[in-house]
């Protein structure tokens, strides 16, 4: 698959509440995961176990209103896409409601997703 095609098939599965199957199919044994500044989780985290489980505990720890994939967005690099993401969520621990506007960049190799990295609009 191009990296356009995963990309569309991530934005698909992402918009009909499959993310996990994404990560499931799309994902590299190898995948390397970067929050932005700020993020209440670790920043960097390697490995498929690892990255499937920070999924996991975002969607136990969320609850989700509304959510919107859209894209991806495929520039000159073959290897690279992003997605914009909105997002509507509660934490069920605090309760506080927030939404959220976030870039995913992915980077593509072997036909597989190798590095996710979140960008959050800032200030």
């Amino acid at each position: 698959m191009t990296n356009e095609e995963i990309g569309r098939e991530l934005v698909d599965l992402a918009n009909t509440d499959r993310s996990l199957d994404a990560v499931d199919k799309l994902y590299a044994q190898d995948i390397v995961s970067i929050e932005g500044p700020g993020a209440a989780l670790q920043q960097r985290i390697e490995g498929f176990a690892d990255v499937r489980a920070k999924s996991v505990w975002w969607y136990e720890n969320h609850e989700t209103h509304s959510s919107k994939a859209m894209g991806p967005f495929c520039g000159h690099r073959e290897d690279q896409f992003a997605v914009l993401f909105e997002m509507d969520v509660t934490n069920k621990p605090s309760g506080e409601r927030t939404q959220i506007t976030e870039v995913g960049l992915y980077t593509v190799a072997d036909g597989q997703i190798v590095q996710e990295e979140f960008l959050y609009q800032m200030g």
